[in-house]
């Protein structure tokens, strides 16, 4: 089941955050094979107080045979802040990176869009059908591009930071999120199972990504001051980077 279907929330959030949500379900439902994930009961939808004013969180999960979790979540705390966050999970089995993308906005401004295709073996590189992919696409210049956190070495080359300052920047952002995306599927459903070897670097460096990704002080603030700390580090490590198995 979508966000959208059993929920208003998206319909209350930023246009390019509504927008952002649509396209990816688009580009998941034209090309994988989806079936439902299971997160524990209580943590789909979740409601909570930030200073004052209402939080509400809501996820939707799906599996495939190459991604063990799509994850997306939409958040909104009142007027105050709005969220998108979404991270696509490989199986170890594939040589895939991981598609991670975030939104944050507040007061009708997107104050911090960004979106990766990391690369999980450990010297860094993205696979070549990946490289050239992304170096194939059009240059895009932003007006203020944000500086990565001090973990941020997990990222790729092609990694997008930005504050959008318009409402061209906010579909130069999004249309390149789309062209991520699409690049991800077509070479996922072309990809073949690795030897285990490979697999295990695979494994090491998706844990690598999930613990410098859990480190993210803005998120936990967050979720601490809402609802505890022994909650915020659950859900932290259950739903937005559970460390694979």
């Amino acid at each position: 089941m979508s966000v959208a279907s059993n929920s208003s929330l998206r319909e209350q959030q930023h246009p390019l955050i509504r927008q952002l949500a649509d396209t990816i379900e688009k580009v998941w439902h034209k090309h994988l094979d989806l079936s439902s994930y299971n997160l524990p009961a209580e943590l789909g939808y979740v409601e909570g107080k930030l200073e004052g004013e209402k939080l509400t969180i809501e996820n939707c999960c799906y599996q495939t045979t190459q991604f063990r979790k799509l994850h997306m979540e939409l958040a909104k705390v009142g007027q105050m802040l709005d969220i998108l966050h979404c991270v696509m999970f490989p199986r170890a089995e594939y040589d895939l990176p991981m598609f991670g993308c975030d939104l944050v906005g507040g007061r009708g401004q997107i104050s911090a869009a960004i979106a990766d295709l990391s690369p999980l073996q450990m010297r860094g590189i993205l696979p070549s059908n990946y490289n050239s992919a992304l170096a194939a696409l059009p240059q895009i210049n932003f007006s203020e591009p944000r500086e990565l956190p001090q973990w941020g070495d997990i990222f790729s080359e092609f990694c997008i930071f930005v504050r959008p300052v318009s409402p061209e920047e906010e579909q130069m952002f999004l249309q390149r999120v789309e062209n991520f995306l699409e690049i991800h599927c077509q070479n996922a459903i072309a990809a073949k199972p690795v030897s285990s070897e490979t697999a295990s670097k695979l494994l090491e460096g998706q844990l690598n990504y999930c613990t410098k990704q859990q480190k993210n002080d803005k998120t936990r603030r967050v979720l601490e001051k809402a609802f505890g700390s022994d909650w915020a580090q659950y859900y932290m490590t259950t739903v937005l980077f559970d460390i694979p198995s």
